[in-house]
């Protein structure tokens, strides 16, 4: 699946993004994912697979498309491989409508029952490069899994960088990492690009703390399976009708944490991302006179590879050309 389906998935999130990219800035975040999604969904239409949504833009009856459950693929053939597939056509739908860095397209897939079908609530997260992997626990006082963290890396805890989400649930936390010294990278959104920019080396972040989306830490925890890094997730519901949620997905302990592979435990795993607007690890979209140029990103678990790729696509004028950057 991973060999056939990779450039597939590629040209699924490269449309997204350049659909997103279009709306930059404008600061209409609802509109923003609504063209990213409409984009995502009709090329995945083309792809040679039997697919279903498990994790999505919402419930059926919140929606219009790309919700949980929806078929997608062409499904022409009955021998097209059953795909489950997560989604997030826009990571970061704030940051592209004020045209801040870091918003990406993302999308994940594995054989069928190869990613948590995870519940859209909080969860608490820790996410590591693969040198910290079974260094850090969740609940291990903040000093104690920097130092871990440290120690690993073979540097001091002065010189980790932290990125954390700039919420007001998140106060302690920062006092925390403050106290030992540690710099913090604080984000107004898109704690995903920030956990695969962790896994990354020679992206100068080292760890990810901090409370945000479950289907956001399963797509993270796919990524994190292709290069060897760890996240340690729990669910936190704000209330007893999210934890009710929970129960009826057949999490019975509220207090479970889990791992990498129990998040993403799929053998064949594919992870494909598109910058929209500028980042660490992912250029934006590039816009010009003779078409639009994107900076892509995808990993596949099986066969351990990740490939950085910089597509120009051309426009149908005839007198186009190709030139270098």
């Amino acid at each position: 699946m991973e060999s056939e389906l990779s450039l597939e998935f590629v040209r699924v999130v490269e449309q997204a993004a350049v659909a997103a990219a279009r709306t930059m800035g404008r600061g209409d975040r609802h509109y923003a994912d609504q063209v990213a999604v409409e984009a995502m969904r009709k090329v995945l239409e083309t792809v040679p697979i039997s697919g279903t949504v498990v994790i999505g833009e919402g419930e059926r009856d919140e929606a219009p498309m790309l919700y949980i459950g929806e078929e997608v693929g062409s499904r022409a053939h009955s021998d097209f491989p059953k795909v489950d597939i997560a989604v997030d056509p826009l990571e970061g739908t704030n940051l592209c409508a004020m045209g801040v860095a870091g918003a990406i397209a993302v999308l994940a897939a594995s054989e069928s029952g190869g990613l948590l079908h995870a519940p859209d609530v909080y969860m608490e997260k820790i996410v590591v490069e693969p040198a910290a992997k079974g260094a850090v626990d969740l609940d291990a006082p903040v000093k104690d899994n920097l130092r871990a963290i440290a120690r690993r890396l073979n540097r001091d805890t002065e010189d980790l960088v932290v990125v954390v989400l700039d919420r007001p649930r998140h106060a302690k936390l920062i006092a925390d990492i403050r106290e030992t010294g540690a710099r913090i990278r604080l984000i107004p959104d898109g704690d995903l690009s920030a956990g695969i920019t962790a896994a990354v080396g020679g992206t100068g972040v080292h760890v990810v703390m901090g409370t945000g989306g479950a289907p956001e830490g399963v797509i993270t925890a796919a990524a994190l399976r292709c290069v060897n890094g760890e996240i340690l997730g729990r669910l936190v519901p704000k209330d007893e009708a999210q934890a009710e949620r929970i129960r009826s997905m057949g999490i019975r302990d509220p207090r479970k944490v889990f791992r990498t592979e129990e998040l993403a435990p799929g053998k064949e795993i594919i992870f494909a991302a598109s910058g929209v607007t500028e980042g660490s690890l992912l250029k934006g979209v590039r816009f010009f006179g003779e078409g639009v140029r994107v900076n892509s990103l995808v990993m596949t678990c099986h066969t351990r590879s990740l490939r950085f790729i910089d597509a120009i696509h051309l426009s149908k004028r005839p007198d186009y050309k190709v030139r270098l950057f």
